[in-house]
C-alpha cells in the first residue's frame, strides 16, 4: 500500500516507537514527549503515520503496538492549545480528509493483516472508531460492507474478526434487513471449520439482540435456537465462554429465554452438578493400578502426567459448571417470575450451591486453627462462588421458592458424618437468611433447633459455622430472633466464648456483636456479667492456664466488649472499674506495629464505654483518656497505620458525646484535623479501559465514556465520617461550638452537592440548621450566612433528582426555619423556593404517569424496587407539604401535592403476596 505521510515522519516515528517499548524509564519518557509534542503540533500526520506502521511495520510485536497506541491516542483529550472545550479529542481535531485516510488504513489492515493476533488489535480498534464516529454522526458504510464480505471468505480466521467487529459495534447492522442480519449470523453461529468464529459469532448475536428495540427483538426470536445449539457439542475447553458469552445476554433480555427454559434446565442440570466418581468403591476411582514394570519404548505415559492430565481435566469441568450456575443464577435475577414456573429450575440450583459449598479440602485443620483470620490461606479455598450464588437466589426468588428444597437436604447435611457436609449446611441457613427473611421467621424456631446443637459438635470448623450462622441471623432476622429465642442463642453462644480453639471462640465474640446490634437492654441485662467475665478472660493476655492469647482474639473481645457496653448502656457501669484500665494500658503501651489494630480497637472500645456510663462515672478517667489520645495524635504515624486518623475522629466525637459541655476546651485539640479531614477533595483517576492498574486496594471503579474512573474511597469516607462528627459536635456543645461556625459553614455548604459519597450531602443537611442554632445562641450567625446557606439549599433542591435526598433538604430547610424565623426567607429565596418546588411537583408526577402506564406484568416484576422509590417520593412529598404548611396553612401548592400523591401505583400494602421473602 502506498504512503500516506513522508519518508522522514515514518522514519522518526519508527525511533519514537522503538524508544517506548525499551525498559529504560528515563528513554521511554523522553519518547513520551516527543510524541505528545508531535500531536499537539500535527496529530493528522502522526496519527496517519501511526495507522501506517500498523500495516508497514516487519514485527507483529510493532503492528500490535501500534495499533494500540493509535486506540488510545485517538480519543483521548488534546493538550495545551485545544484546551477550550476538554470533551473535544484528537479525533474531533482531524480533518475530514484525515478521517478518510484513517479509516481506509483500518480497513486494509483488517483484511490483509496475516496475524491473528494483530488483527485483533485491528479490531479492537477499528471497533473503537466505528462507535465513537457514529455517535458524532459520520457512519462507516465501508466497514459494514467489508466485514459482511469477510463473513464469506475460506479463511477462518478472517470470518472470526468480521463477528468480533459486529460484537464490538453492534450499531453497524441495527439498520439493516433484520432476516439478511440474521442470516449471516445464523451461519456463523453453524461455522462447521471453527469454534472460534461460532463464539465471535454467538458474541455478535449477544450484541445485536442487547442493542434491538422491541421491533427488531419480536423479528429476531429465532436466533436464540441457533445460539443455544452452540452448546451440546462444545468440549469442556470452550463451553465456559460459551457460557460466559451467554450470561449477559440473561440480564439484558431475559424474556429471549422464555421458551427455552426446559431445554436449558435439562442441558444446565447435569453441568452444574458435581462429576460422580465411576470407580467402584465410593471413594476410589482406580483401585487396582497397573502393576507392569516392563520395559517399553517411548516411555509410556507416567503416572504424574497422568494425574498432571485429570487435574486439567477437573479444573475445566470446575470452570463449566460455575458458569453454567452463573447463567442460572444470573436469569434467575433478571427475571424471576420467568423461572419460578419452571419445574425443578429452583431445586436444581439450590442442590448444585449446597453440593458445591461441601467441597471444602478435607485436611489442614491444624493449618486453620493455628493460623490468623487475616491470613488465612485454607480460606482461599472455601468455595465462596457457590456460597454467594445461594445468597443471590434467595434474594431474587424469596422464601416461598428456597426455603423448601434448602430444607429437603439442610436437615440431612447437618446430620452428617462428613464435618464438610454439617458445615456446608450451617453456611447455607447463613447464605439464604436474608433473601428468605419474612417467611423463616413463620418457622424460626424450628432453624433455631437445627443450629444451636451444632455449637456442640465435635469439629472447630463446624463450630466456627454454627457462630457465623448465628451471627447471619442475628443481622437478618434483628430483633426477632434476639426477642424470641434469646434463650437458646445465649446458652449455645456464651460457652463457644470458652471454647478451646482460639478461632472458634473468637468467632464466637464476633457473632455477639451481631446479636447485640438488635437486642433489647432488658434482655440482654441477665447475660451480662456472664458475658464480660469470659470477654474480659479473652482479652488478658494469660489465661488461667497458662496459654497466651492470639492478638486477634484480644482484638475481637475489645470489639465485643465495646458492642456489649453499648447495647447494655448504664447497666455496664458496674464492669467499668475492670476495663477501663486494662484499655489504658493499650493506649498507652500498644506502640508497635504489631499492636496497631489492637490499639485502635481499645480507642473505640473506650470512648464506647465512655458514653454507656455516663459523665460521672467517666469523668475520674476522662483527662487520663484524653492526654492518652492527644499523645497518639501527636506522635509521628507509621505509614502502615492507614485507619488512626478515622479512628482517632471517631473516638474524640464518643468523648464528646460523653463528656458533653465539659469538652469544650479540647475542641482547639481535635478542631484542625478535624476540618483538615472534612475538606479533602475526591481523590480520582482515570484509567483505559484496557489497563491493567486500574484495581487498586481502597479504591472503587466505575465505567464512563470508555474510561474506567477510580475513586479512593478511604479519603471520602474519613470526609464523610468528619462531618457526621461536626453534627455530634455543634449538637451537643451548642453556643460553645460558636468560634468554629464560619469554618464549619463554609465546607458545609459546597458538601451539599459532594456527589461521591451520599453520607457526606446528608450529614451536611443535617448541621446547616445545627450551625444556625450554634450561631443564634453565641452570637456568631450573621444574616449574610443565614442567606447564602439557604440560597444553597434551594438551588440544590432545584437540580436534585434523588427523591430520598429532596426529603433531606426540604427538612434541613425547614429545621432552618425555625431556628431563624420565616422572616429569613426574603422575597429572593421564597420565590426560588417556591419554583424548586413546582419543579420537583413535576417530576414527581411525569414519573408516577410513566410507572402507571407501563404493563401490569413489569410492574408486578420490579414491586419491590418501585415500592420502595414511591415510598422514597411519599417521605419527600410529606415533607414538602410540611415546610408549605410552615409557609402558609393554606398554600394553594397543597393541593398539587395531594394529587401528586394520588399518582402512585398504591398496590404495595397486600398481604397475599405470592412470593413473600
Amino acid at each position: 500500500m502506498e504512503a500516506v505521510v513522508p519518508q522522514e515522519i515514518t522514519s522518526e516515528l519508527t525511533q519514537i516507537l522503538a524508544n517506548l517499548v525499551l525498559g529504560d524509564n528515563k528513554i521511554r519518557s523522553n519518547a513520551e514527549k516527543v510524541v505528545n509534542d508531535r500531536l499537539a503540533q500535527t496529530p493528522d500526520l502522526y496519527l496517519l503515520a501511526l495507522a501506517q506502521f500498523a500495516i508497514a511495520a516487519d514485527t507483529e510485536v510493532m503492528r500490535s503496538f501500534s495499533l494500540v497506541l493509535l486506540r488510545r491516542l485517538l480519543f483521548r483529550s488534546p493538550s495545551q492549545q485545544h484546551q477550550k472545550d476538554p470533551r473535544m479529542t484528537l479525533y474531533d481535531h482531524l480533518s475530514t480528509q484525515a478521517l478518510a485516510t484513517l479509516e481506509r488504513l483500518l480497513l486494509h489492515s483488517l483484511s490483509h493483516e496475516p496475524s491473528d493476533s494483530v488483527r485483533r488489535k485491528t479490531v479492537d480498534t477499528v471497533c473503537d472508531l466505528a462507535n465513537n464516529a457514529m455517535s458524532r454522526g459520520r457512519p462507516w458504510h465501508a466497514l459494514q460492507a467489508q466485514a459482511f464480505s469477510m463473513t464469506q471468505v475460506t479463511e477462518t480466521g478472517f470470518r472470526e474478526c468480521a463477528f468480533r467487529v459486529f460484537s464490538g459495534s453492534p450499531n453497524l447492522v441495527m439498520d439493516l434487513q433484520t432476516e439478511a442480519v440474521l442470516s449471516v449470523f445464523q451461519k456463523g453461529l453453524q461455522d462447521a471449520h471453527s469454534v472460534d468464529v461460532r463464539l465471535a459469532a454467538l458474541r455478535a448475536s449477544v450484541s445485536y439482540l442487547t442493542a434491538s428495540d422491541i421491533h427488531q427483538l419480536s423479528q429476531s426470536l429465532s436466533l436464540l435456537y441457533p445460539m443455544l445449539e452452540t452448546l451440546p457439542s462444545l468440549p469442556n475447553l470452550h463451553l465456559k465462554t460459551f457460557l460466559s458469552s451467554l450470561t449477559s445476554l440473561c440480564s439484558s433480555r431475559p424474556q429471549l429465554f422464555a421458551p427455552h427454559l426446559p431445554a436449558l434446565l435439562s442441558f444446565l442440570r447435569a453441568l452444574i452438578m458435581p462429576s460422580a466418581d465411576p470407580g467402584p468403591t465410593p471413594t476410589v476411582a482406580k483401585p487396582f493400578p497397573t502393576m507392569s514394570h516392563s520395559f517399553s519404548f517411548p516411555p509410556a505415559q507416567t503416572q504424574e502426567d497422568e494425574e498432571n492430565s485429570e487435574t486439567a481435566e477437573d479444573e475445566e469441568k470446575e470452570q463449566v459448571r460455575r458458569a453454567a450456575l452463573e447463567l442460572m443464577v444470573s436469569l434467575s435475577e433478571a427475571r424471576p417470575s420467568l423461572v419460578r414456573g419452571i419445574e425443578g429450575w429452583t431445586p436444581a440450583i439450590v442442590r448444585a450451591c449446597l453440593e458445591g459449598m461441601a467441597e471444602l479440602p478435607e485436611d489442614g485443620l491444624d493449618i486453620w486453627l493455628e493460623t490468623d483470620p487475616c491470613d488465612d490461606v485454607i480460606d482461599e479455598s472455601y468455595p465462596y462462588v457457590y456460597d454467594q450464588a445461594l445468597d443471590r437466589l434467595a434474594s431474587a426468588l424469596g422464601g416461598k421458592e428456597i426455603l423448601p428444597p434448602a430444607f429437603q437436604y439442610i436437615p440431612s447435611m447437618l446430620a452428617n458424618y462428613d464435618w464438610r457436609q454439617r458445615h456446608a449446611g450451617l453456611m447455607a441457613i447463613a447464605a439464604i437468611a436474608e433473601g428468605t427473611s419474612k417467611i423463616m421467621q413463620i418457622e424460626l424456631g424450628k432453624v433455631v433447633d437445627l443450629v444451636t446443637p451444632m455449637f456442640k459438635d465435635g469439629h472447630p470448623r463446624v463450630r466456627y459455622a454454627a457462630c457465623q450462622c448465628l451471627g447471619q441471623l442475628c443481622t437478618d432476622l434483628e430483633e426477632i430472633i434476639q426477642e424470641r429465642h434469646h434463650q437458646q442463642l445465649f446458652a449455645a453462644l456464651i460457652p463457644t466464648l470458652e471454647a478451646s480453639e482460639h478461632r472458634v471462640h473468637a468467632h464466637a465474640a464476633a457473632a455477639l456483636i451481631n446479636f447485640c446490634e438488635g437486642v433489647e437492654h432488658d434482655t440482654l441485662v441477665p447475660y451480662l456479667d456472664l458475658i464480660v467475665e469470659r470477654l474480659l478472660r479473652m482479652l488478658n493476655a494469660n489465661s488461667e492456664q497458662g496459654k497466651r492469647e492470639k492478638r486477634y482474639c484480644q482484638e475481637q473481645a475489645i470489639t465485643s466488649l465495646a458492642m456489649v457496653a453499648d447495647a447494655s448502656e448504664t447497666t455496664f457501669a458496674k464492669h467499668y472499674a475492670s476495663i477501663m484500665p486494662l484499655l489504658l494500658n493499650v493506649l498507652r503501651n500498644a506502640n508497635s506495629a504489631d499492636h496497631q489494630k489492637l490499639r485502635l480497637k481499645a480507642m473505640e472500645c473506650a470512648g464506647l464505654i465512655a458514653v454507656a456510663v455516663g459523665r460521672d462515672i467517666f469523668r475520674p478517667d476522662s483527662r487520663t483518656v484524653i492526654d492518652a489520645l492527644i499523645n497518639i495524635q501527636n506522635s509521628p504515624m507509621e505509614s502502615s497505620d492507614t485507619m488512626l486518623a478515622t479512628y482517632l475522629i471517631a473516638t474524640w466525637a464518643k468523648i464528646c458525646q460523653a463528656l458533653g459541655p465539659e469538652f469544650e476546651p479540647y475542641l482547639p485539640v481535635v478542631m484542625p484535623a478535624l476540618l483538615n479531614a472534612a475538606s479533602a477533595k475526591a481523590d480520582v483517576s482515570i484509567y483505559d479501559d484496557d489497563d491493567g492498574n486500574c484495581e487498586r486496594e481502597g479504591w472503587e471503579t466505575i465505567s464512563m465514556d470508555g474510561q474506567i474512573v477510580g475513586i479512593r474511597t478511604s479519603t471520602i469516607d474519613e470526609k464523610c465520617q468528619a462531618f457526621d462528627t461536626l453534627v455530634i459536635y455543634c449538637s451537643v456543645l451548642g453556643g460553645r461550638f460558636g468560634p468554629y461556625l464560619s469554618q464549619s459553614l463554609e465546607l458545609t455548604l459546597p458538601a451539599l452537592q459532594f456527589y461521591f459519597h451520599e453520607g457526606v450531602r446528608e450529614a451536611s443537611c443535617r448541621l446547616i440548621p445545627l450551625l444556625f442554632s450554634c450561631g443564634k445562641h453565641s452570637g456568631t450567625l450573621t444574616p449574610q450566612m443565614v442567606q447564602a446557606s439557604l440560597h444553597q439549599l434551594i438551588r440544590s433542591l432545584r437540580t436534585e433528582t434523588d427523591p430520598s435526598f429532596v426529603a433531606s433538604l426540604y427538612r434541613s430547610i425547614i429545621d432552618s426555619l425555625v431556628v431563624v424565623g420565616i422572616g429569613a426567607l426574603v422575597p429572593e429565596l421564597g420565590e426560588g423556593l417556591i419554583d424548586a418546588t413546582k419543579a420537583q411537583l413535576t417530576t414527581f408526577a411525569d414519573k408516577r404517569k410513566i410507572r402507571n402506564g407501563r404493563p401490569a406484568s413489569e410492574i408486578a416484576e420490579e414491586r419491590e424496587d418501585l415500592a420502595l422509590l414511591e415510598e422514597m417520593e411519599d417521605f419527600a412529598l410529606e415533607d414538602m407539604e410540611k415546610l408549605l404548611r410552615l409557609l402558609d396553612p393554606q398554600h394553594p401548592l397543597l393541593i398539587a401535592v395531594a394529587s401528586v400523591r394520588d399518582l402512585g401505583l398504591n398496590q404495595w400494602e397486600t398481604e397475599d403476596d405470592d412470593y413473600e421473602r
